[in-house]
């Protein structure tokens, strides 16, 4: 017998199309930022975040950074986050000056629970900023509430959740900006990049600016800026991205259905939630080993990827207020369900290149090793 293929935890599709939109870019001869980025700004508003004015950058990270230059946040300032998320959420906090908090999430969703957040503002508050993690979107209409109350702004780290909804409204539209990260292993890609929804004009206008040494018009410096632009062969093949990734998403909830159905039943395997009033686009398909330490989810973890050649990940298994680069904002922060989580979760294949093939293979490895690492 054939040793089994690995089933790939993720799988960027890059096809013909986007081969060619790059060739055709690089036989123009302009490959910098140009007419390639503005449309795929223009299209990219209308399709994903309900027309908002949108800047492309050249990665998510950049795009939360140059964001919160944007909208003023500095040293003195303190954004509250989610701990339980990847390290550039908090990392373009600190790189502003300003002091990221840590809050804890919910149970079932992964997101910030509201209450935590409204325990971390005081008065050095200047924003809270939510991640729609795995896909699924933060309780917007709570964490807006809680803004409003306390007086401080709302961001979006919408990097996973490209097309997901909440309350009918796309993620993306609700904060004063919102960041898409365009990485190879997003719902859709620009092979590198980021977008940035803006609520009004004057967002926009800084978050070019900043992108592109302080300037608009060419030496006509108004602000120091960076260097954070994107490039138009990423944003031809964002472009072509962006009319496959509605079906693609159609998949992968399909995907994640098939998963419910058929590891729903295996004691211990929490499967997915979704909040009502919420669309959940699966960036990550993940599950929970209900009650297992870190050690017994690693071992699972192990037997798929070995045994089983299921590729799987953990996101995230160190919560940021524990990495050695972020534990100094939090040196002793008790944050139970960021712990909880960090233990229990394993992320499971869901892209839209499974077959039903791969799908059975997936159910049989997680009942298999859950049941011998029970």
């Amino acid at each position: 017998m054939s040793e089994l293929a690995m089933i790939p935890a993720a799988k960027p599709i890059i096809g013909d199309e986007e081969r060619e939109a790059v060739d055709r870019v690089m036989r123009s001869g302009m490959v910098a930022q140009g007419p390639e980025v503005a449309a795929f700004e223009q299209e990219f508003a209308e399709q994903v975040v309900g027309g908002r004015t949108c800047v492309a950058v050249n990665s998510g990270t950049s795009g939360l950074h140059l964001g919160l230059l944007a909208a003023g946040v500095g040293p003195g300032d303190e954004v509250i986050v989610p701990s339980f998320t990847f390290a550039a959420t908090a990392n373009s906090v600190a790189l502003t000056g300003a002091t990221p908090v840590f809050a804890d999430i919910e149970a079932d969703t992964f997101n910030l629970a509201p209450e935590s957040v409204r325990a971390a503002i005081n008065d050095n508050t200047a924003a809270i900023m939510p991640v729609h993690l795995y896909g699924h979107p933060a309780d917007m209409t709570s964490l807006q509430r809680i803004a409003d109350e306390a007086g401080v702004q709302v961001f979006e780290d919408a990097a996973q959740a490209h097309g997901a909804q909440y309350a009918g409204a796309p993620v993306g539209s609700f904060g004063a900006f919102a960041m898409f990260s365009l990485y190879p292993t997003k719902n859709m890609t620009s092979g590198e990049g980021g977008m940035v929804s803006c609520a009004d004009e004057e967002m926009a206008r800084g978050i070019r600016l900043l992108r592109n040494q302080g300037m608009e018009a060419q030496y006509a410096n108004e602000i120091v800026g960076l260097n954070n632009r994107m490039t138009d062969i990423h944003a031809a093949i964002g472009r072509v991205q962006l009319t496959k990734v509605g079906a693609w998403t159609a998949t992968r909830q399909e995907n994640a259905a098939w998963l419910d159905a058929n590891l729903g039943g295996i004691d211990g395997v929490v499967v997915p939630s979704v909040r009502e009033g919420c669309t959940h686009v699966y960036h990550q398909y993940t599950i929970r080993l209900d009650g297992a330490s870190g050690q017994e989810r690693d071992r699972v973890v192990a037997a798929l990827r070995e045994e089983h050649k299921v590729g799987c990940g953990v996101y995230y298994p160190t919560p940021n207020h524990e990495l050695v680069s972020l534990h100094r904002f939090a040196p002793e922060h008790d944050l139970p369900e960021t712990a909880r989580a960090a233990a229990e979760v394993i992320s499971l294949p869901v892209h839209p290149s499974l077959s039903q093939g791969d799908l059975d293979r997936i159910a049989a490895a997680v009942a298999d090793a859950v049941k011998a690492g029970a």
